[in-house]
């Protein structure tokens, strides 16, 4: 099929083999930046109004900032099977292989339900004291496992969801992917007060708002992929899990893996460290930096994302000036919107700790907290433009390496030693750990990938991965 015959079948979006990569980046980063935002809304809005919970809510937000790395480790597992399979889906529709890519879709799907199944009893049996582990104390369990236990029944909408989106991605209808998102969180935002306020269910009703809402999106996902509308289409004879399928996208999926549920540990090694040297309040404000830090780099993760089908395309088509086209957009625009944030960050902090919470103890530690904690964030724009291209371009080893390098390698250890060096500022080191971590990490993955991009381009795009 010639890439003209391919863009009428794949509808009247984009074509991802012609025509300005900047624009073609512009189109697909716009919507997935969009959808990115609002996806985050879902728990943003949650806190937000948790946090504003008469009486209980300064508790309230702690508790269930609590659960966020259990909602992170959910999440990961999407990632596990759905970005590795939709970067191996583009560079299959690169080579004109649209059997193999609906394949590769399905064996994906199979795998997302057979771990929301496994996730969802797994949480259900030892969540409470599993919350007591990451952080949770006899004040703020209560709350934690209220939320918790019911956003573990949602694991199979936050799989399907979540995970096929990116399919839907991966063909370049960003703007249906976007669509798929703003259903559910659209419809959070409005059963959030409703059901917290309106029927008196507090932290339970924000967490049943969120699985209704993440319901809503799976179902517009299952319809999308089977219906005419989709070049790719999700078959039942696909839904089956065939090693051969499933192994390559696993591997490819390790590195957002990685970076997802490692993000789970670190939020349980800073809830810790920061419940021994600063208590409730400390934790309560990790919570607070968290959300806002997800947040914000949410418009990095988009361009990423809108990136990832241009450069898999056609690096499976073989057009290398356009990969790296791709990328160098990418990565200037990745790195002026960090700069942008570092500088916000730095100036306006106490604005972000008053979305959240009225309380003056959260807001007095999390105005210097938050200027530490982002410290860094400056380079992470190079950091998630060169990580996640090695992703695009099917190299599974290297972003997998550069994922365990800045959490598990640098970041976890620096949690606990520097607050051993910095002996009168123990709270104040915690936080130090991560701008540390940002920039080591950063100025190796750039040093890593300028040199395998030279070598792509010497060969021809003959490299494994």
């Amino acid at each position: 099929m010639s890439e003209r015959k391919e863009k009428t079948a794949r509808g009247k979006e984009v074509n991802l083999g012609e025509g300005s990569v900047g624009r073609l980046l512009f189109r697909l980063a716009l919507p997935a930046i969009t959808a990115q935002i609002i996806n985050l809304l879902y728990n943003l809005v949650d806190r937000i109004y948790i946090g504003h919970l008469p009486g209980i809510g300064a508790e309230a937000l702690t508790g269930v900032g609590v659960t966020l790395p259990v909602i992170l480790a959910i999440s990961a597992f999407a990632y596990l099977f759905s970005t590795g399979g939709a970067a191996r889906a583009s560079i299959m529709m690169g080579r004109q292989k649209k059997e193999e890519a609906e394949r590769i879709m399905g064996n994906c799907a199979a795998a997302l339900i057979a771990a929301a199944v496994v996730l969802t009893v797994f949480f259900l049996v030892f969540g409470r004291q599993i919350l007591l582990l990451f952080g949770a104390s006899e004040r703020t369990i209560g709350y934690a496992w209220d939320y918790m236990k019911i956003y573990s029944l949602g694991t199979i909408f936050v799989q399907i969801a979540l995970g096929l989106n990116y399919f839907i991605n991966a063909q370049g209808y960003a703007t249906m992917g976007m669509l798929t998102v703003i259903i559910g969180a659209g419809t959070n935002i409005i059963l959030d007060p409703i059901l917290m306020f309106g029927f008196d269910m507090g932290v339970q009703g924000a967490a049943l708002a969120t699985i209704i809402s993440q319901g809503l999106s799976a179902a517009w996902i299952l319809i999308f992929l089977s219906s005419r509308r989709s070049f790719l289409k999700l078959k039942l004879c696909n839904l089956r899990i065939s090693p051969a399928i499933l192994a390559p996208c696993i591997a490819l999926g390790a590195s957002p893996f990685v970076m997802q549920f490692t993000e789970s540990i670190l939020n349980i090694c800073f809830n810790v460290s920061l419940r021994a040297y600063g208590g409730d309040i400390a934790v309560g404000v990790m919570a607070v930096l968290s959300s806002v830090m997800q947040f914000a780099l949410l418009p990095i993760t988009g361009m990423t994302q809108g990136s990832q089908p241009i450069v898999s395309y056609n690096y499976g088509a073989g057009k290398l000036d356009r990969v790296r086209s791709a990328f160098f957009n990418l990565l200037k625009c990745s790195v002026a919107y960090a700069v942008i944030l570092w500088a916000l960050a730095m100036l306006f902090p106490q604005i972000f700790m008053h979305m959240f919470t009225t309380d003056p103890n959260y807001i007095a530690m999390g105005t210097w907290a938050m200027r530490v904690y982002t410290a860094g964030i400056c380079v992470m724009g190079v950091q998630y433009a060169c990580q996640q291209t090695f992703v695009a371009l099917g190299n599974a080893r290297t972003s997998l390496c550069l994922a365990l390098l800045r959490k598990v390698i640098l970041l976890i250890p620096l949690i606990f030693i520097l607050p051993h060096i910095l002996t009168d500022h123990k709270v104040f080191a915690v936080f130090l750990a991560e701008p540390v971590a940002d920039i080591l990490a950063a100025a190796t993955t750039a040093a890593l990938f300028f040199r395998y991009l030279k070598k792509i381009m010497k060969s021809g795009g003959k490299q494994k991965g």
